[in-house]
Parts: structure tokens; C-alpha cells; sequence
């Protein structure tokens, strides 16, 4: 199979400067990609906008826990100058290490763009801006107009001095010099809220071959803060220490300072989760990432590039916490960073970037180590002219089959690398033989099983009329291999309300057959023949059978439903047939009827805050694990679609869902003309969805470390095999490492996940996924190769986990813990020495206090009598299969400013930050998290903006009951709609567009996701939290 384009690295070497381009594994060698895998550290500026109101909350006072009143902000600055700053008053001396020649480069001044709507993106440096946004000299909200540059004193121009061998990167926020934290304002949720921060500073770089580092700028004015003399690390080059403090204006530290005129921090000044989105985007966005080298580090999950499989699986199938795992177990516990992978074996690959190829052995199947088990990937390593390999997992050395055996070349590789897939790539399929099947007997295709709730309300609500007419034209698009001409899935119908009626649509029948199964307590199949059909075949008499559904129980009074007998029967049918599938059942209400499953309504607001919380998230009857251990074991995905209008006890219905790798969706008070959009677009989506059915997935690793726990829609019956019923494209499972002895820096540390399955045309294969990660015995090689995404992603799962468990309380403390100890971990053993009163953040984990803190502000784990059971159990149940792109967006939501539309270009406006002060009353934002959408107004939107979305002439005439946008012939209105696809095609999930008023009702529900903000609910604004985990730190390193 002869390749081209592409070119692999030796796949077990180092990385190599110069191998595909890369300057020692760190990017690019002319980006501006010299500080870890975040790119350059700038935090973006924003000017105050206008027409937001500020006022002031008094220091040491608690910021009212309930709805703020329309207009207020919780972070005030109504007492800084809004001008040039007083004279006398000069920005402090940011120096870094002197410059190893005379000949360092010099920059022009800075200069700043006034862009009063949302923060500058890429341009600024850094240090430059920490000028500006030093509150305390009243630089950060000068007037339109003003550049940085013009602050500082004409007798020393702004330079730039940059050292050949910048020192790890880290970012600092400084408290006062001596300052004690005082105790917490308020105390909420186990978190401690703080009203005030230092500005921030920073120590950029990473030792290694890079250009000189633009990022340290020298300012005139007084001499350095203490602690500033560069410091000799334990390892490597030295460390640039530019620090900052507030110059001397509180002497006695913060808790002596009474009175309401308390400095606040500007929120600028504290790092932005836009800012390193955005300057991932700059440097690495619409580039090639080649995944030649061992340990690099991707581009974000938020930044749009093509993936080039060299020998190393693709980003979009694995991402890990960290790309470089400590050499011991010691280190290991020592920082905390929890080593683990997010593997999304399923992901779709867009149309630009190679599918996986298949490989086929024949009869001899895939070639496999005798040992451990490992199938042939890049990591094997061939000896004695070829005769012979060695595993790169277990070291053991095996006989290569003789139809299998090629010479080498003279560095020892292959002559035919580059044409077989196992050899030269990180991803790849083989075709499975009969030793991989059910009874070693090939596979059937599998089948789709639609079951349908017509209860009286169903049939009332026009839901199931709905249903039947959406698939007599979906039938038509159900999913098959790209050279089939037609499915090979076959479909079936099965109805129900206290008993269930099954339908025989056989091609040959004239009319569609019903039979009632009302021994609910013992089901079984009435039909073999008949039920699942080719529905080419059975086409008029499939579409007779939908018509007839909704007036067959139109006159039904029939108001108690079943649930688990209809699970068990889908099960059944499948088993019968011999084949794998899944099950579409469509559902509305709490099953109380007298059957198996039954459930009463458990919801009690009391147990919130109490030791029995978690009971709330645990199935109410055991039979239904149980149920999902048969499904699992018989291929049986079941994909629920609720439409409650009350408690429907989400916990225990979805765990079958959740078990057996199937998608559970909620539309919650149904309305048939607002939400069946979204509801036949779910529908739509998934049934033509990419799966693989019946599968089997098993982590290995090279020796030192093992995978010990793992996370995600699954089902587990041993330590090892991940049992899914099926696995689509959007479900990820996040597996844990730990050490079982030390790990050599030479191999590496290698993870082979290779998943077993039936695909849609019914043949069994195997599909493998290889990664290499760097090993390393220096801590600051772990901090500088994590990803904050991922490590999000793992810190959600392994919390939603732990709260069927342990008591949320506890929950949400480890959580605060953890992430000081990682930081504790890093200020104490790779920053440079520095005063307590500075808060030091590596660069690569610089917001993930950020996400953690709206981690802990989630439905799941506030417990609040506000906040629907349900919502929670459903949320949590979501993130367990989320893959790290959307826990990104579930977590930090994205929010444009669409007043400022390029209706002539194709780009779309810069996101902001998630805090209400990003907002103007003269504006219109878009918010979207992957489950809801939002589109607030400003009560002075433009009119002309009011008549291009909605085709009314003002604010008033807008109705907030729309849940989609008109289409116009206008560019405003087409432009907006482009955005929302363009949101809406790369997520799971169909988002409800909700239309927000400022000041209206509906904006409560809309400030909860102003993640940054303090919540409604009681949970700390972003700035208090990293007050609070500043404290921990602190009382970490006493």
C-alpha cells in the first residue's frame, strides 16, 4: 500500500532538533511557541466598555449571595482615575537576566490598539501590559486613545532584553511584600471568597534552543521588587525572577485594611482562559501538527489545524494531562498531576485529514506480541536483519512470521515502513479474524430497535405523530460503509404504555402485524420473522406501520408506563436475532406501573447537604445494573430520549444508558412547536452517527506504569476490559496511570488502547491507537507538558464519580486541595525563590484555576433546593462520556460580542470572558456551552442589529419566546445564522437557542454561566478562588 505525503520520524528515538522541522520536540522553531504548549503568556488587556455601570463593594464585606440587582458589578473600579495617570507615579523596573551579549535585540515601544469592546488578542506582550494593569497606579483604565507606551518616562525608551535560554515559564501575581492572606470574607461551599488580589507578573520560557524572548520588557521607574535578582535553579539554565508588588501602599499587610476604598484587582491582571485560547490559535492554528515526535505537545482543542498522523496517534483520538510523566512513583505523589488519558477511539476526523486505513492479515489475523499481547505498532523494534522484534511494551523478543518478514535498511528500519500502516502510523484498523468473534462465528450487521412511549400524554402532546413521521424519512439515512450502496442495519418498531406491542413489517405482509406482550413480569419475543427488517425491503409496509401508530392510540387513556421490561425486551430481540444494536426508546414519564423497574418519586430537597446527598445520584432499585449487565453482554445500546414534565428519577433511568455506552437526551417540558427543532436534530444526529457495536476496549503500557482506573459510559466486569455496548464518535473514556516501578527516560512511556468491535456492515475489527510519552526525573519537565483541558476533563470524571460515594462536602475539598498542591508543588520545587506573598503559576496550568473553580460551581456539585435533581443527575451523566473538547466548552462556556460582526469577511468576533463587566447595555453577546445557547440583548442594541436578527423595529417588540431566529435576506441575520452552525456542527448535542432581555426574568438563568462571576447559587467569582487557593498554598509551604 504505497503511502504519500507524509513522512515519519524513528518512532523510538528522542526527539530530534530537526526531525519534520521541530526544534527539540517544542513546535515550530519560528513561532511564537517557546513557553510550553500555551504559547506566549500574554493576558489580554480590555478597556472598561462603555455604558457598563460599576459600583463598589466594600472591602472585607460578603458580596450578596442572591441575584445581584440589574447593573451591578461585583468587581467595582469606580474609584480608579479614568485618565493618564498622576504625575510622579512611574510604573515599576521589569528586568530580566542580563542579555548574554552586548548585541541583545532591542524592540520598538509597544502600542496599543484602542479597542474598547472585548481584549485585545495576540499582540501585546506581557510584561508590558502588567504596567497597564497595575491598579494601584491607576494605569488600568485610561481613556480612548492613550497608549501604554505614552506611560512610560521619555528618558527610557521601552526595550526589550531577552536572555538566549529563558527558564521555565511561570506566571506570578504578587501580594504585598510580608502580607499575611486574611481569613475568609465569607465561607461558601467549602471554598474560602477573598476580595482582592495583587497584580500578576511573570517568568516566561523553556530551556532549550529558542530565539531570544520577546516577553520581558524593561520599564523605567523604581528599583525591582524583592526577590527580583536572577536564581540559580537545581537544574538547567537560570531563572529570570522580574516580580512585582504594590509599592509599599500597604504596610501592615491586607487584613489591617478597614474601609470601603480598598483597591480591587483588575480582573484583567489575573491569567485569561481567552487570552491562552488565543494565542494557541495564533501560533499554531491552520498549521500542520505531524505527530513524529515523542511527548510533544498538541495544539489546544480550541485551535483549528491539520493533524498529520507520523507515527503517534492523533490529538483528536488521545490527549493526555501531561505529555512528559514523572520518572517514580515518589515524584509522582510528590506534584499530584494526575497522569491519565482521555481517549476518544471513535472521533470524527474532518474531511482534510487521512482516514484510518485497514489492515488485512487474512487468515493469520494481526500480528501480536507472545507476552503481553501488544498488536504490531511503531514501537516495535526489529533485530537480527528483520528476523526477530522486540516489543516496545514488555521487552520481549518475538519471531516475525515469515509472511510478515522484510529486510532492513542501514539505520535498521524496515524497507517497507512506509507502506504498512502498523509500522509508520499511530493510528490504524485491522480486520479481525474468527478468534476475535462471538463463538468464533462472523458477526450479523447490527440492528436499530425504535421503541415508543403512547401513553396518553405522548399521543396528546403530539409527540408521537412527531416521531413517526421524522422517521420515515430517517429510515432512509441510517448509517453504512462508505462503498455500500445501501444499510446493511435492520429496523424494528415496538410500542408501549403498561404493556408492549410488537410489530411484524415483513416485505411480504400487506398490512404491518401487531402483538401484545401483557406479561410484563417475564418477557419474551413473541415474533422472530418479521420483526427486524431491511427497511429497503419492508419500505411501504414500515411506513403503512407509522402511520397507522398515532391513531391506533389516539382514543388511549392509558396514563402509567413501563420502563425496564421495554429494555429487557429490546435486549431480548436482539439476542434472538444473534446480533448486535441499539435501542431508541423514547419515554416521558416516572414508570409506576407494576412491573420490574418500578420507581416511585425519591426527590427530597432534605438530603441536600447531608451524607445522604449521594443516594440521590445512585439508582433507587438494583435490578437495574443488573439490566445493563445483560445489555453489555448481549450488545445492547440503549439510547434514551426523556421528555419530562416532572421528577422522572434521571439517576436510575439513565443507568442502562449510561452502562452500556448509549446518549441520553432531556427535553424537559416538552412544546411541540418550540423544541421539536432540537429534538429531530438530536434524533437526526444520532441515528446517523458512526458506531462501533458490541465493544471491547484494553489499555496497555510499556512496564513501570499500568492503567488503574478509568472513566466514561462504561461498563467494567474485570480490572482490565472496557465493556461498551457501543461506542460512538463524541464518547470518550479517561483511563488513570500510576507507577508500578521507576520509568526509564531513554524508552519512554508508551499506551496502546486497541479497541475490539462489530462495525456497521457487521465485519469484526480491531482498532489501535499508539502514544509515546516523555519520561522525565526533573518536575519542571511534568509542569511544563501539561494540559490544562485534559486535566479538566479527568478532574470532572473522577469527582462525578466520587459523589455516588463520598459526601459532596468532601468532594469539593479535595478538589480545592488538589489544585494547591499542584501549584505548592511547583512554586516550591521549579520556581525560583520569591517572596509568599506571590502566587506562582506554571505557565501551562495558568487557568486551570479557572476551570476548576466552575468544576465546582456545576449543578453536580452545588447542592442547592433550586436546582432540579434531575438537572444534576443528567449533567453528571454527560460529562462521564464527555471527550476534552466539549468539558472545555461545558466548563468555560464561549461568549461573542456579535454586535461587532465582519459581516464582509468570514471570521468570527474574538470571544470574551465569561464575567458580566465583559457586557455592555449597548451590545449584543452570544453565549454557548454545548447544551444551551443564549443570545442576550442589551437594552440598547443597535435598532439596526434589532431589524437584521429579528425583523422588528425595537428592543420592545422582541419576543423572548422564539427558541430560533427568523431567516432573512440580510447579511446581519445570515452572518449570525453561520456562526451558530458553525458552533453548533462541532458539538454532540443540539443547542436550544434561549433569547435573553437585559433585565428581564430569563437573565438569571443566563448569569449562571458568567463562570467568572460570583454564582447566584453561592459558588466563588474567579478572583476569590484563586484567593482562596493562593491561602492553601501558603499554609502548604509553612
Amino acid at each position: 500500500m504505497s503511502q504519500q505525503g507524509y513522512v515519519a520520524a524513528p518512532p523510538y528515538s528522542q526527539s530530534q532538533p530537526g526531525i519534520g522541522g521541530f526544534s527539540a520536540g517544542f513546535g515550530p522553531p519560528n513561532s511564537s511557541l517557546h513557553y510550553g504548549h500555551y504559547g506566549d503568556p500574554n493576558s489580554s488587556y480590555s478597556a472598561p466598555q462603555p455604558g457598563v455601570s460599576k459600583s463598589t463593594v466594600p472591602f472585607g464585606s460578603s458580596a450578596p449571595v442572591g441575584p445581584l440587582p440589574p447593573g451591578t458589578h461585583q468587581f467595582s473600579q469606580t474609584n480608579f482615575q479614568n485618565g493618564p495617570s498622576t504625575p510622579g507615579q512611574q510604573p515599576h523596573r521589569f528586568q530580566g537576566p542580563p542579555p548574554p551579549s552586548s548585541t541583545g535585540p532591542s524592540y520598538p515601544p509597544y502600542s496599543h490598539q484602542s479597542q474598547p469592546a472585548y481584549p485585545n488578542t495576540v499582540s501585546t506582550s506581557p510584561t508590558a501590559q502588567l504596567a497597564n494593569q497595575l491598579n494601584s497606579m491607576q494605569i488600568n483604565s485610561y481613556g480612548p486613545g492613550t497608549t501604554p507606551s505614552s506611560r512610560i518616562s521619555s528618558g527610557h525608551p521601552a526595550s526589550f532584553q531577552g536572555p538566549q535560554l529563558p527558564p521555565p515559564t511561570q506566571q506570578q501575581i504578587a501580594l504585598p511584600p510580608g502580607s499575611q492572606v486574611p481569613p475568609p470574607a465569607n465561607n461558601v461551599n467549602g471554598l474560602c471568597a477573598q476580595p482582592s488580589l495583587p497584580p500578576v507578573a511573570r517568568q516566561d520560557g523553556i530551556p532549550g534552543p529558542v530565539p531570544p524572548d520577546p516577553n520581558l520588557q524593561q520599564l523605567s521607574g523604581q528599583p525591582p521588587g524583592p526577590g527580583y535578582h536572577p536564581q540559580p535553579a537545581n537544574y538547567g539554565p537560570q531563572m529570570a525572577g522580574s516580580q512585582l508588588s504594590y509599592p509599599g501602599a500597604f504596610p501592615g499587610g491586607l487584613a489591617q485594611l478597614p474601609g470601603p476604598q480598598q483597591k480591587k484587582l483588575d480582573p484583567d491582571s489575573i491569567p485569561s482562559p481567552i487570552q491562552v485560547i488565543e494565542n494557541d490559535k495564533a501560533s499554531r492554528g491552520g498549521q500542520i501538527y505531524a505527530t513524529n515526535t515523542r511527548g510533544q505537545v498538541p495544539p489546544l482543542v480550541t485551535t483549528d489545524c491539520v493533524i498529520q498522523d507520523q507515527g503517534h496517534a492523533s490529538p483528536r483520538y488521545i490527549r493526555c494531562t501531561t505529555y512528559c510523566f514523572p520518572s517514580s512513583s515518589d515524584m509522582a505523589k510528590q506534584a499530584r498531576i494526575p497522569l491519565a488519558a482521555v481517549i476518544q477511539p471513535f472521533a470524527i476526523v474532518p474531511p482534510n485529514e487521512t482516514p484510518l486505513y485497514v489492515v488485512n492479515h487474512g487468515e493469520t489475523g494481526p500480528i501480536r506480541c507472545n507476552r503481553c499481547k501488544a498488536y504490531m505498532c511503531p514501537f516495535m523494534q526489529f533485530i537480527e536483519g528483520g528476523r526477530r522484534y522486540q516489543c516496545g511494551f514488555c521487552n520481549c523478543i518475538n519471531d516475525v512470521p515469515p509472511f510478515f518478514f522484510q529486510h532492513l535498511d542501514h539505520i535498521g528500519r524496515r524497507i517497507d515502513h512506509y507502506e504498512r500502516p502498523e509500522l509508520s502510523l499511530g493510528s490504524y484498523e485491522y480486520v479481525a479474524t474468527l478468534d476475535y468473534c462471538r463463538n468464533n462465528k462472523p458477526p450479523k450487521p447490527p440492528a436499530y430497535i425504535f421503541m415508543i412511549d403512547v401513553s396518553y400524554r405522548n399521543i396528546n402532546s403530539g409527540l408521537v405523530k412527531l416521531i413517526c413521521d421524522e422517521l420515515k424519512t430517517l429510515l432512509d439515512k441510517l448509517p453504512r460503509e462508505e462503498q455500500e450502496e445501501s444499510s446493511a442495519i435492520r429496523v424494528g418498531f415496538v410500542t408501549y404504555n403498561k404493556v408492549l406491542h410488537f410489530f411484524n413489517v415483513k416485505s411480504s405482509l400487506a398490512q404491518p402485524q401487531m402483538m401484545v406482550v401483557s406479561d410484563v413480569g417475564e418477557v419474551f419475543v413473541p415474533l422472530l420473522d418479521g420483526f427486524l427488517v431491511n427497511f429497503q425491503e419492508s419500505r411501504s409496509v414500515v411506513i403503512n406501520l407509522l402511520d397507522q401508530i398515532p391513531e391506533m392510540f389516539a382514543d388511549t387513556n392509558e396514563s402509567e408506563t413501563i420502563f425496564a421490561p421495554v429494555i429487557q425486551a429490546g435486549m431480548e430481540a436482539l439476542k434472538a436475532a444473534e446480533c448486535a444494536g441499539k435501542l431508541f426508546i423514547f419515554h416521558s414519564s416516572l414508570p409506576t406501573a407494576e412491573a420490574p423497574g418500578k420507581l416511585r418519586n425519591r426527590d427530597d430537597k432534605k438530603l441536600l447537604n447531608t451524607d445522604k446527598e449521594k443516594t440521590l445520584f445512585q439508582p433507587q432499585v438494583n435490578s437495574y445494573e443488573a439490566l445493563a449487565r445483560d445489555c453489555v453482554a448481549n450488545g445492547c445500546c440503549v439510547n434514551l430520549f426523556l421528555f419530562p414534565n416532572q421528577y422522572v428519577d434521571v439517576a436510575s433511568m439513565g443507568l442502562v444508558t449510561m452502562y452500556t455506552g448509549g446518549t441520553l437526551y432531556k427535553y424537559s417540558n416538552f412544546q411541540l412547536d418550540a423544541d421539536s427543532p432540537q429534538f429531530l436534530s438530536d434524533l437526526r444526529k444520532d441515528v446517523e452517527k458512526k458506531t462501533g457495536f458490541d465493544a471491547i476496549m484494553r489499555v496497555r503500557t510499556s512496564t513501570g506504569f499500568r492503567a488503574t482506573d478509568f472513566f466514561g459510559a462504561i461498563y467494567m466486569n474485570n480490572t482490565t476490559d472496557v465493556e461498551m455496548a457501543a461506542v460512538d464518535c463524541d464518547k470518550a473514556v479517561t483511563v488513570e496511570f500510576k507507577h508500578d516501578d521507576k520509568l526509564n527516560e531513554d524508552s519512554g512511556a508508551l499506551i496502546q488502547c486497541a479497541v475490539l468491535y462489530t462495525s456497521i456492515s457487521g465485519q469484526r475489527r480491531l482498532r489501535i491507537h499508539n502514544i509515546g510519552l516523555n519520561c522525565s526525573s526533573q518536575l519542571a519537565d511534568v509542569y511544563k507538558t501539561c494540559e490544562t483541558d485534559a486535566l479538566t476533563n479527568f478532574f470532572a470524571k473522577s469527582a462525578f464519580k466520587a459523589i455516588l460515594s463520598q459526601p459532596l462536602k468532601m468532594v469539593r475539598e479535595i478538589l480545592v486541595n488538589q489544585t494547591a498542591h499542584m501549584l505548592a508543588c511547583y512554586r516550591k520545587n521549579c520556581a525560583s525563590p520569591s517572596a509568599v506573598s506571590q502566587l506562582i503559576l506554571p505557565d501551562a496550568m495558568k487557568v486551570l484555576p479557572v476551570y476548576m473553580n466552575c468544576l465546582l460551581k456545576s449543578c453536580v456539585l452545588v447542592g442547592r433546593p433550586e436546582i432540579p435533581t434531575d438537572e444534576r443527575a443528567y449533567h453528571r451523566q454527560l460529562v462521564m462520556s464527555m471527550g476534552v473538547a466539549d468539558t472545555q466548552l461545558f466548563f468555560y462556556p464561549q461568549l461573542l460580542p456579535i454586535h461587532s460582526l465582519d459581516l464582509k469577511g468570514d471570521t468570527v468576533p474574538a470571544a470574551l470572558r465569561c464575567s458580566e463587566e465583559r457586557l455592555s447595555e449597548g451590545g449584543a453577546f452570544l453565549l454557548a456551552n454545548g447544551l444551551s445557547m443564549f443570545l442576550w440583548l442589551g437594552v440598547s442594541t443597535p435598532p439596526e442589529l434589532i431589524q437584521g436578527f429579528f425583523n422588528v423595529p425595537s428592543f420592545a417588540h422582541i419576543s423572548t419566546e422564539a427558541t430560533s431566529l427568523p431567516d432573512l435576506d440580510n447579511p446581519f441575520s445570515k452572518k449570525l445564522k453561520s456562526i451558530l452552525e458553525h458552533i453548533q456542527s462541532r458539538k454532540p448535542y443540539t443547542m436550544k437557542l434561549i433569547i435573553v432581555k437585559q433585565r428581564e426574568q430569563p437573565e438569571m438563568l443566563f448569569r449562571q454561566f458568567l463562570v467568572e462571576d460570583k454564582s447566584i447559587y453561592g459558588g466563588a467569582s474567579y478572583v476569590d478562588f484563586l484567593c482562596c487557593v493562593h491561602k492553601e498554598i501558603c499554609q502548604l509551604l509553612s
